[in-house]
């Protein structure tokens, strides 16, 4: 009766065990292709600093964030300097650029590291491709 007892706890511990690997699996696998519905923005992108973020977050210079005009924070976009297409990924948790600049086509303000890792920030404002990812 016990070896009964034991084998079934045994198997209910390696079908747990298996759903556990596989969820883990398979959510850990992401891509940063486009989200379904997502579109490309061309526009330009300047850096920027502040102190506190419209999400509430502090702002950190160093970290791969990004400011745009639209409120659902938390999701994550590729940003492609179109001069030399190097990209980076970046988390929007910020609202931004200023509404004149929006209107003179800047649609997405960078940490200055973020700039950095697809133009110099000596430049201020390039050119750029703004696309919609799966957050890594």
């Amino acid at each position: 009766m016990n070896l009964k007892r034991s084998n079934k706890r045994f198997s209910d511990f390696l079908k747990r065990s298996l759903f556990l690997f596989l969820l883990v699996l398979f959510c850990g696998c992401s891509d940063n292709r486009p989200v379904s519905g997502a579109y490309p923005r061309e526009g330009l992108a300047s850096w920027y600093y502040s102190r506190k973020t419209s999400s509430g977050e502090n702002f950190k210079s160093g970290g791969l964030t990004c400011a745009l005009r639209l409120k659902n924070f938390g999701r994550c976009y590729r940003v492609c300097n179109k001069n030399n297409g190097k990209c980076v990924i970046v988390r929007h948790n910020d609202f931004g650029p200023a509404k004149r600049l929006y209107k003179k086509g800047r649609i997405v303000d960078l940490t200055k590291f973020a700039f950095s890792q697809i133009a110099h920030p000596d430049q201020g404002l390039i050119g750029v491709t703004l696309e919609e990812v799966r957050c890594p």
